[in-house]
């Protein structure tokens, strides 16, 4: 086998892999507005609280998206997405545990830090195959 025939080979396996990522990850982005259905009123959330909520959350997506870029070119896109990937499950299970605005915030921040890498990283990773 070729050269260019184990990356083609590498890119179909990975790719719709990738493309699952990339739906799952909008899905999470915009799931806290379907979910603001019923925990507003569960949570006693005002529209502030919330909207602070879903606000905090692009604002550590945008804020660490060139510094988990950084830290990806330099230890490696397979570690670094498998972190980001770990951190983002661990994050996203962790909001079935919020029990106030602050606990919401907090987590909702994180969540944006975890996730704000996923995309560059995956797209690194792509050009890289």
């Amino acid at each position: 086998m070729s050269e260019q025939q184990i990356f083609a080979k590498c890119a179909w396996r990975l790719i719709p892999f990738m493309m699952l990522l990339f739906l799952v990850n909008y899905i999470d982005r915009v799931n806290v507005g379907f979910a603001a259905l019923t925990m507003n009123k569960d949570l006693g959330f005002s529209p502030a609280v919330f909207g602070f909520g879903a606000g905090v959350f692009f604002f550590g997506y945008f804020v660490f998206q060139v510094p988990s870029t950084v830290i990806l070119h330099r230890v490696g896109a397979r570690r670094i997405v498998f972190c980001i990937l770990a951190a983002w499950g661990a994050l996203s299970a962790g909001c079935a545990l919020v029990q106030g605005p602050l606990s919401f915030y907090i987590l909702r921040f994180f969540l944006g830090i975890a996730e704000g890498g996923l995309v560059p990283g995956m797209l690194f990773y792509t050009l890289k195959l």
